[in-house]
């Protein structure tokens, strides 16, 4: 029986054997763990969890049938609501939605949202229990650009609804920044996200790769010449930032976003392929976002030394908690109050070293954090020969400098309204990372669901009911 105020342990590999392999890092349940952890929710009336949850899974209703050993059931349940429930188990930061908010966490832990979500959704894949779709075919046309977890949500929740919806994806593979940007020992590819999207295919949606929507052709084409009613924009960010500092031009300065995708997408950590990566034997990686994390942990999977340079104290890593303890347990080394200050490299443009600065915290600024302040003559350098920059990414221009009448703000992201995923040109609706630039995989299915609800409202306005 569980302990009521303690979680379920998580079987996890071993930290170093994990840190010499690509596979998967947390077992996650088995079916015995699961219903015992489930036995610790307290089913609440007005369950906060639902409230902290950016689909608004009825969480205590897919639990209860955890509890009672149908599985089955308690996928039904997620599946109202999320149409990737194997990638948010893994990768949401439960611990700040549903699980910060569970009432269990308030004497004890909370329960283990997350790991049942998974649980219950790896089954239904290992089992190929199929995802309830539309009863019938209302007619209409929908497309969606972008196949990462926005657009694959928008495009699941249209076909529910009975649309005909096509995805259009600017890569060779599907699924968007959970392919080319979170490693395969976080979110594995072909057993889980290959997996999850061949279920959104099984609802009737159609997927065409290698279409960039800018280049290939254009929304208005789209909307003019191919019959499609409204079009929901899901392209991600994927325009890496950097710092401006002397020697980032150097030959071993690489964005986090190049680095992950060379090893994600094209498969650069597999031996049996060709993909040239600067793997490293001292890396620093500049950055405290889950992304860094993914970079530094990858780097260290390929055999270097890593260390995360990072302006702030541990306090404010935005990473998730779990991706951090996972990478100290790796082995990863954490500089934090550093920031670079340059770049040193030799008569060849290799870099040598990298000058930094110690900081500390001032006054909180604009994202309520503790604004950092370098202190004065505390330069050092550190030895490096490859530095990663993990700074945040915003949304490639391509779509919007394409598209009549598409508001965009100063970070060229586009303007697109909360609740609705309405933008300025009638029709188009838009969300995730296009709109807020790099933001959590979860949030960005949020805006996929409002933008569905949005197109669904809108058509039907039109008088196409």
């Amino acid at each position: 029986m569980a302990d009521m105020l303690k979680k379920v342990p998580v079987r996890e590999q071993d930290p170093k054997v994990r840190a010499a392999n690509f596979e998967e890092v947390c077992l996650g349940y088995n079916l015995e763990e699961a219903m015992d952890e489930a036995t610790r929710c307290l089913n609440c009336k007005n369950a906060k969890c639902i409230q902290g949850c950016p689909v608004s899974i009825d969480i205590p209703a897919f639990i209860q049938e955890v509890k009672e050993g149908n599985i089955e059931e308690a996928y039904k349940v997620i599946g109202k609501s999320s149409a990737l429930p194997a990638i948010c188990g893994r990768v949401c930061p439960q611990e700040s939605q549903c699980e910060g908010k569970c009432i269990r966490g308030i004497k004890g832990e909370p329960v283990s949202i997350g790991k049942l979500e998974r649980f219950v959704a790896d089954y239904a894949l290992e089992n190929d229990i199929k995802p309830v779709g539309a009863e019938k075919m209302n007619g209409h046309k929908v497309a969606v650009i972008g196949s990462g977890p926005s657009g694959l949500t928008c495009a699941g929740d249209l076909a529910k609804m009975g649309y005909d919806v096509t995805v259009f994806e600017a890569l060779h593979e599907l699924g968007g920044v959970l392919v080319y940007g979170i490693p395969e020992f976080r979110l594995p590819k072909q057993k889980v996200v290959a997996k999850e999207i061949e279920k959104v295919k099984e609802l009737g949606v159609k997927f065409e790769t290698n279409v960039v929507i800018g280049k290939s052709t254009t929304i208005d084409q789209l909307m003019e010449d191919e019959g499609f009613e409204a079009v929901f924009i899901g392209s991600g960010a994927g325009l890496p930032m950097f710092m401006g500092i002397p020697g980032e031009n150097a030959n071993e300065v690489f964005s986090a976003n190049e680095y992950l995708t060379r090893s994600n997408l094209m498969k650069a950590f597999d031996d049996s392929y060709d993909t040239p990566i600067a793997a490293g034997k001292k890396v620093a990686v500049v950055g405290g976002g889950n992304v860094a994390m993914d970079a530094a942990r990858t780097a260290l999977r390929l055999g270097a030394d890593v260390h995360i340079v990072y302006r702030r104290s541990e306090a404010e890593l935005p990473a998730r908690v779990e991706e951090v303890h996972h990478a100290k347990e790796e082995g990863v080394i954490f500089d934090l109050l550093t920031n670079p200050k340059k770049i040193n490299v030799d008569e060849n443009g290799n870099i040598t070293s990298m000058t930094v600065i110690k900081m500390e915290l001032g006054e909180p600024d604009a994202s309520g954090r503790r604004r950092p302040v370098e202190i004065p003559g505390s330069e050092y350098d550190i030895e490096v020969d490859t530095v990663i920059m993990s700074l945040g990414t915003s949304p490639n221009p391509l779509i919007s400098s394409t598209t009549k009448g598409l508001e965009t703000n100063r970070r060229k992201c586009i303007v697109a309204d909360e609740e609705n995923g309405q933008t300025s040109k009638e029709g188009v609706f838009a969300g995730g990372d296009a709109v807020t630039g790099a933001a959590t995989v979860i949030l960005a299915m949020g805006a996929g669901k409002a933008g569905a609800k949005g197109i669904d409202e809108y058509l039907r306005s039109k008088g196409n009911e």
